[in-house]
């Protein structure tokens, strides 16, 4: 249909605002996408999430009241709300996760990416029923921020064990939300981020259900208690252990770092016998206990003759157990353990990695993949163990999770529940050069102590070591791709949060609540659709609100 002007042109009515609407929703998505990014370290913007997810929603509701674009936006809102989580969340990922393919190639940064923005759909399927079904209800403060919580969960455990890091509980660090982690853990923190957002996204609508209003104003409240109160702390008055934490690092960047795997141990060697040299000079104390990063040695040192023995020496002269991160080869493969090298007996318990990194420490469908990148075959095939993620030293029982297994829940609470009084991260970031991603990585062990109430020391390879008191708060760090040495009395803890207490328990109630909220809009709307026939037995959706007429005046005839 045209529309004639005075000079006797014509053009599309309105065919330039729908692909503006288009473009300007699709931007707050990304917009959206970019906050949440940026509540993650190292900006560690931590508001920035809540706003995020609040502009979400309110884009979300140009599309579902009316407000929105013309045509099919209007007719298909579910689809536009599709659109929009997808876009809000590949945004955030391909902005978050470039240090994986750091060395790799772009491949494996975007498919990642894109796999991961696979879950926002989910998200925002089941977001489009409940705002379908749900739309004037006050639980609907509630159903979508659980609903949330169950997708988080599911892309946190499945497949190949889940991918963990992109949680919106990691970017709170600093924010008032943070305390709620020692609670119920990073679900209940998850949960909380987007009832704010959708809490803010409501009263900047204005249009909404009388009651929401001060019911939302009540929820932010709620969630605002930590800043007066915290949830859970057991004071300054507990003993303290003497731990060091030695980063030798890396004779030089990128995948093939380990090909001088000597050079790596010898570092870390001679950095533990310069710290031997000034605890006699009277510098330094003599550490309980010193940590030395993942990879630490990657020569066997059971197989190898000279690397045991270069390690009884370093553990001999500074008189103290060192944890050290190494890599153990029999018939069965390989194992990324953490042993517990006395002075005087040599090695003794150890840790095997069990939550390893798919793509990374084994390849799923390596012949496939082979056609895909030729990096295929330098992934390892390293075998998970199956212990409690503790091990005994300097009279304590200390938590050790290995790099990419302080993203999993299980690890350090596990730990926890069998006597862990202190935690150890030995970590090795060298293969991910200057990206953020060993920064992302701090920031998830910070929460970690928030949780559990206990101090973490972070030993890794090229960076960023790390003191972490039990409020998460760093009291020391190392700059990355020096080497560095760090010491420092940690408190010893056997507090039990109640994050510790009920596990998982409280994520799973979420996740079923969001879900069964879910299904009961699914269901609704369905039979909705099916009781009400429509012209010719065709049935109708009862949602969808009918299209506006325009009516027409007749033109006076001159």
């Amino acid at each position: 249909m045209t529309r004639s002007g005075r000079g006797g042109s014509s053009e599309p009515a309105g065919a330039a605002k729908p692909a503006l609407r288009f473009a300007a929703l699709t931007a707050a998505a990304a917009f959206a996408g970019v906050a949440q990014f940026a509540s993650y370290q190292p900006t560690g913007l931590w508001w920035a999430a809540p706003l995020g997810f609040g502009v979400l929603f309110l884009a979300v509701y140009r599309v579902t009241d009316g407000a929105g674009p013309t045509g099919s936006a209007t007719r298909h809102p579910t689809r536009w709300i599709l659109w929009l989580t997808w876009v809000q969340g590949l945004t955030c990922y391909l902005f978050l996760l470039p240090w994986v393919g750091e060395y790799v190639g772009a491949i494996a940064w975007i498919g990642l990416s894109l796999v991961e923005s696979l879950y926002c759909l989910l998200f925002g399927a089941g977001l489009a029923y409940l705002l379908r079904h749900w739309h004037r209800h006050p639980l609907l403060l509630l159903a979508v921020p659980a609903w949330y919580v169950a997708v988080e969960w599911l892309r946190a455990n499945w497949p190949f064990g889940g991918f963990g890091w992109a949680r919106l509980a990691w970017g709170q660090l600093g924010g008032p939300l943070a305390q709620w982690i020692s609670v119920s853990g990073p679900a209940l923190v998850g949960f909380a981020v987007v009832l704010t957002g959708f809490a803010l996204s409501l009263l900047a609508h204005r249009r909404w259900v009388s009651g929401a209003v001060p019911v939302a104003l009540a929820l932010i409240g709620g969630l605002l208690i930590p800043v007066v109160s915290p949830v859970w702390s057991s004071g300054d008055d507990s003993p303290t252990l003497n731990v060091a934490a030695v980063q030798g690092n890396v004779p030089r960047l990128g995948l093939d770092f380990n090909a001088q795997r000597e050079a790596v141990l010898d570092n870390h060697v001679r950095a533990t016998e310069q710290l031997a040299a000034e605890v006699r000079n009277g510098q330094r104390t003599r550490p309980d206990l010193v940590v030395w990063p993942e990879n630490a040695s990657d020569v066997d040192p059971y197989r190898n003759p000279d690397a045991y023995a270069r390690i009884q020496d370093a553990a001999a002269q500074i008189g103290a157990p060192v944890l050290v991160g190494a890599v153990t080869r029999d018939e069965e493969g390989d194992r990324n353990v953490v042993i517990v090298w006395d002075p005087q007996n040599g090695p003794g318990q150890q840790h095997v990695k069990k939550y390893l990194q798919p793509f990374g420490e084994y390849m799923p469908f390596r012949d496939l993949l082979r056609h895909v990148s030729p990096y295929v075959d330098m992934a390892g095939n390293f075998l998970p163990g199956t212990g409690d993620n503790t091990v005994d030293a300097a009279g304590q029982t200390l938590a050790v999770a290995t790099c990419y297994e302080v993203s999993f829940d299980g690890a350090y609470r596990d730990a926890v529940r069998n006597g862990a009084t202190v935690f150890t991260s030995p970590t090795n970031n060298a293969t991910f050069g200057f990206t953020d991603m060993t920064y992302q990585q701090l920031a998830i062990n910070r929460m970690r102590a928030i949780e559990y109430d206990r101090a973490v020391v972070v030993a890794a390879t090229s960076g960023v070591s790390a003191i972490v008191e039990p409020d998460g708060s760093v009291s020391q760090r190392t700059e990355i791709f020096r080497q560095g040495i760090l010491q420092a009395d940690v408190p010893v803890r056997d507090t039990v949060t109640l994050s510790a207490r009920v596990g998982p328990v409280a994520e799973w109630v979420f996740a079923a609540l969001g879900s069964a909220a879910v299904v009961y809009a699914f269901v609704a709307a369905r039979s909705g659709r099916s009781s009400r026939p429509g012209r010719s037995g065709r049935t109708v959706e009862t949602a969808r609100p009918a299209r506006p007429t325009r009516t027409v005046r007749p033109t006076k005839q001159r």
